[in-house]
């Protein structure tokens, strides 16, 4: 005999189809925004060692990955850019005819319906790898501002749908809607890398976007992975400058993060899942050391769980095909 009372939580999880109906937590494709890189060239789909499945991909190969993220559903795209050639300044992040500016106006041609969203940031382009002007072997915060404020404006007049400061200069918000609002384009969103922090999962990025400092690091200027309030003040700051969106990156490392962000901000709330945190399941599920479809599943599961609206992921596509077999 038991001595327990009546509740039998266990009644809840016998079937499948009751378990589908009380599921708190639910993925669906419209959560999801697929980054891409883009370069200069022809024919070029160069898949990216520590990233399997994501590729560099040059204009004329864009137009066919852009067509078959449209038709899984994902409803937007991040856009990063390998340029020509670097500099000190990171000249091409606003040249007119420069990477990022080309692959808009090709998805645009290619696929009018699908959201454009673009980094913008200068580290991909500079020659020293970091995210903007350099004075006296540090990164200038102010000289940076203008900068970041031209590249927004040119990936809005080459067509983007938001625009995404990731450089985490103090004032970029302010300094980039100030920006889009003189050039007419007071209706292009802001989604701000908000708390982003100075970590170690962005190795494959590095790898992706060649954008690996050539001295010291960012943690001048990326936030310490040991802080939450200063989190909380950086949000609260490109709320109050005009940030329409606001993102925690990375998300499986800082799930508290982001879950304090969601109680506190009532804003849409981002949040990146990162080339480190792909790079994980690919490399355990290609020894077989785990069910990658499960533990992706289950990771996107509690970004969302821990309150992110939007998920920017690599294994976006893939979740969108598995979610569609499902129906």
């Amino acid at each position: 005999m038991t001595n327990f009372t009546g509740v039998r939580l266990r009644r809840l999880r016998e079937s499948a189809p009751l378990r589908r109906m009380v599921q708190e937590t639910r993925l669906s494709v419209s959560d999801f925004v697929y980054p891409m890189f883009v370069t200069h060239g022809r024919n070029v789909r160069n898949e990216i060692e520590p990233m399997p499945g994501i590729y560099q991909l040059s204009l004329d190969n864009l137009m066919a990955e852009v067509g078959e993220v449209s038709e899984l559903g994902i409803p937007a795209v991040l856009l990063f850019g390998i340029p020509a050639k670097k500099d000190a300044r990171g000249t091409e992040a606003y040249e007119a005819r420069g990477i990022v500016q080309e692959a808009i106006r090709v998805i645009k041609q290619t696929v009018p319906e699908l959201m454009v969203i673009t980094d913008v940031c200068l580290c991909d382009y500079t020659d020293h790898g970091h995210c903007g002007v350099i004075a006296d072997e540090k990164v200038d915060n102010d000289a940076t501002l203008e900068l970041l404020a031209k590249t927004a404006v040119g990936h809005a007049e080459a067509g983007a749908d938001m625009v995404a400061p990731s450089a985490m200069m103090d004032g970029q918000v302010a300094a980039i809607r100030d920006a889009l609002d003189s050039g007419g384009f007071e209706q292009t969103p802001i989604m701000a890398y908000s708390a982003k922090y100075a970590s170690a999962f962005y190795g494959p990025f590095r790898v992706a976007a060649q954008s690996a400092p050539q001295f010291g690091d960012r943690k001048g200027y990326q936030m310490d992975p040991g802080s939450i309030k200063q989190a909380m003040r950086e949000i609260a700051q490109d709320i109050d400058q005009g940030a329409d969106l606001v993102m925690v990156k990375p998300a499986l490392a800082f799930l508290d993060v982001l879950s304090a962000a969601r109680d506190a901000f009532g804003h849409p709330l981002a949040a990146y899942n990162v080339s480190g945190e792909y790079a994980m399941v690919k490399a355990a599920a290609g020894n077989e050391w785990i069910d990658g479809r499960r533990v992706t599943t289950e990771i996107l599961t509690s970004i969302k769980r821990a309150g992110a609206d939007i998920i920017i992921s690599y294994h976006a596509k893939e979740i969108a095909g598995w979610l569609a077999s499902e129906r």
